[in-house]
């Protein structure tokens, strides 16, 4: 087993029914079956997490011992709350009588606030005559690290502490290897009629007509409850005021869109919906963490990806991601968690596992690409924000990532950047296609480090272009012109060593040896978002992007299927990531290839259309697209996942060709299209500047018509 197998999402089983619901807030988040149940028997991710660590491995609710009857089952467009309808099967009754089917109805409402989970069921008889039962939570709590949910084999773990139990509390501890405790609270308003250790179990008996409330609060830290003295849990009405009341100002910071296209509008609600539930408030501002469940923590890629997606409509976001990365940057040399001065930060975790250094993410750092792309997001938060004082407070960290992107970042001084893992229990690739299989020759054999991925010397292209608009912005022209030279020589460079005309194309990489990885990939798509790639080559690759072999129908695969190693069921060997596709179809549009652009988006449109809720996943399979069907779902994505929901944001942005000038405070449209799917469109609330506007589009046969309807502010529209 390589060392990246280690670091594989194993799945256990396949579940009957799969459709999972997801809530969270801050670091904590459940993931339960559509009754609001925790049964991981089902679906090995299912429970209650908080901070890295399982704190509810069991959840289930009876009525009179058997299962209830499911409605219907469903998350609130701002994904604060799961509301979840059930009735009863026929039930015995008092006196040898039945207590007939749909008599009951019981609506279980769920939400994530505060560290805890707040539950309220609420039982109404709709029948005739009086109806008696038992409503029981049965309940466990493993306490088990991400990891080991995951698959991670340990073979020590801490020992369960014992139980503690009061007429309305139950509390779970346990004491792990790291020496910290930490607990799980269970508290019942009113209290059971019975609690132990495992269930709390109500004996009801209601009136024709008569309703009746429990409430539970599962609270998770590493505090006792019980020590800490009698405090009242928040009601589940105050919990979730206070959640409504925070979506709200959060949805506020965004620019709202919507458009003559339901089903479009539900993807954009649910896609901005899931960024303000991802987003978690650090003291650096908020940072959006990459996915539930195996992601629920900072991550450097995948956070300034998002950022990037969304800049143009929510830029404050991109501010908190900067700010965390920076404070996080690394300082010294550090094998073990593949740190180098100056380089951006990979994953933070704070689990058992990554405390112990069992799995090396408790601070990790290898990606080879987060430093070049925070550089590249720091100028660009600039140009949307105007925000100067920004770029002072970070320039010593950018300049630090330039330093690590001329010294360690380039291995063997060629001018590429390249990556080798130091940690023996790290990733072995460091790009975003991270499986220890996503690097390879033609002939399918592996490739052997140091190893120059294609898509990164354009994220270092876009770097030093980047640093040196900021160094002439800070009258360091000096710096400015050796960047710029370095940025031409790098692109120079680049075209010789990865242009290939047997693929007419660019390379997936360079391996140690410098030879080329002649397999056709998604990979040279980001050199069109990162402008590397010459003007002469941009045609055939945008036209490999859109060949059959790439395009699936549903989207840009990662690799041809006519490549060595393809299977469309591989994390990254065949697969359809929504980011993947939403950064090519941005680098087309730049080049000038808007009609290329809109087929990704109507592709993208058209598997947002077959999703639950109309929430994108991290990936799907790469198989054909099928007359009647939906895409072939990946059986361990991430859902929600953060670059995923962006993806609709960036490629609304490359069928526009929007951005918007701070400098100026100017909104500019580089010959605007609207795909298919869309008649018009109306955006309200863009910031530009200190200013507000509003602007519609609507298509007039083959031209979309501008027009700025508001703006609390001088605000210039510009249509090129």
């Amino acid at each position: 087993m390589t060392s990246s197998d280690e670091h594989l999402i194993h799945i256990r089983s396949t579940a009957s029914d799969d459709r999972s619901r997801v809530l969270k807030h801050g670091d904590t988040f459940a993931v339960c079956n559509r009754f609001g149940d925790i049964q991981p028997v089902e679906t090995g991710d299912r429970g209650l997490y908080h901070d890295g660590t399982r704190h509810l491995s069991h959840l289930v609710l009876r009525i009179s011992g058997v299962r209830p009857l499911l409605l219907s089952s469903g998350i609130t467009s701002d994904n604060a709350t799961l509301m979840v309808d059930m009735t009863n099967p026929e039930l015995p009754g008092d006196e040898g009588g039945l207590c007939p089917q749909d008599t009951l109805h019981l609506l279980r409402s769920k939400l994530i606030y505060g560290a805890a989970c707040h539950e309220r069921l609420e039982v109404v008889n709709y029948g005739m005559t009086p109806a008696a039962f038992t409503l029981t939570w049965e309940f466990d709590a493993d306490f088990r690290d991400v990891f080991e949910v995951r698959g991670a084999t340990r073979l020590r773990r801490g020992r369960f502490l014992p139980p503690e139990v009061t007429a309305d509390i139950a509390e779970l501890r346990y004491r792990g290897l790291d020496e910290r405790v930490r607990s799980t609270s269970l508290h019942f308003d009113p209290p059971p009629s019975t609690l132990d250790e495992e269930r709390a179990v109500f004996w009801l008996s209601l009136a024709p007509g008569e309703a009746r409330a429990i409430e539970l609060t599962i609270t998770c830290g590493a505090e006792s409850v019980l020590s800490t003295g009698p405090r009242a849990p928040l009601t589940f009405a105050a919990a979730r005021s206070e959640s409504h009341q925070e979506a709200a100002v959060a949805a506020r910071q965004w620019a709202q869109i919507t458009s003559s296209n339901d089903q479009f509008n539900e993807w954009l609600t649910r896609s901005a919906a899931d960024l303000r539930m991802m987003a978690t408030d650090m003291p650096t501002g908020p940072y959006v963490y990459a996915g539930v469940p195996w992601f629920s923590s900072p991550f450097g890629r995948d956070g300034i990806i998002t950022a990037l997606e969304t800049l143009t409509w929510h830029p404050s976001l991109s501010a908190g991601v900067l700010r965390y990365l920076a404070a996080t940057q690394a300082t010294e040399v550090d094998p073990a968690h593949d740190a180098e001065p100056g380089k951006i930060l990979h994953e933070a975790r704070d689990g058992e596992m990554a405390i112990l250094g069992e799995v090396p993410f408790r601070r990790y750092y290898g990606s080879v690409d987060a430093t070049p792309l925070f550089v590249v997001l720091a100028e660009a938060h600039l140009c949307r924000t105007g925000d100067r004082a920004l770029i002072d407070e970070l320039w010593p960290h950018l300049l630090a990532a330039l330093s690590w992107i001329e010294g360690p970042g380039d291995l063997d001084g060629d001018g590429f950047l390249e990556y080798r893992a130091a940690s023996e229990h790290g990733l072995q690739n460091q790009g975003w296609k991270d499986s220890n299989d996503s690097v390879f020759h033609a002939n399918g054999a592996l490739a052997n480090g140091p190893i120059a991925l294609c898509e990164v010397q354009g994220y270092a292209f876009a770097a030093r272009l980047a640093i040196a608009r900021l160094a002439r912005l800070r009258g360091e022209r000096a710096l400015a012109r050796e960047q710029e030279r370095r940025a031409a020589a790098l692109r120079r460079r680049f075209d010789e060593a990865f242009w290939s005309d047997r693929l007419d194309g660019y390379a997936l990489a360079l391996d140690g040896d410098k030879r080329p990885c002649l397999v056709e990939t998604s990979n040279p798509g980001h050199g069109l978002f990162t402008g590397i790639v010459r003007p002469a080559r941009a045609t055939a690759v945008a036209q490999s992007m859109l060949h059959a072999d790439l395009f699936s129908g549903w989207g840009i695969r990662t690799l041809a299927e006519t490549a060595p190693r393809f299977n469309p069921m591989s994390y990254h060997n065949g697969s359809v990531w929504p980011h993947d596709n939403a950064l090519i179809a941005r680098g087309l549009s730049a080049y000038g290839f808007r009609s290329e652009a809109m087929r990704i988006f109507q592709a993208q449109f058209d598997a947002a259309r077959h999703m639950e809720l109309r929430r994108m996943p991290e990936l799907f399979c790469g198989f054909e697209r099928r007359d009647g069907q939906g895409p072939t779902q990946y059986p361990v994505a991430c859902l929600p996942q953060s670059w995923a929901a962006g993806a609709v944001f960036m490629l609304l942005d490359a069928c526009l060709g929007l951005r918007v000038d701070a400098a100026t405070r100017t909104i500019r449209f580089a010959q605007p299209a609207l795909p298919p799917f869309l008649d018009d469109l109306t955006i309200t609330g863009l910031e530009v500047g200190d200013a507000r506007a509003d602007v519609r589009l609507q298509r007039d046969h083959a031209r979309v018509q501008v027009a700025l309807t508001r703006a609390t502010g001088p605000v210039g529209l510009v249509i090129e």
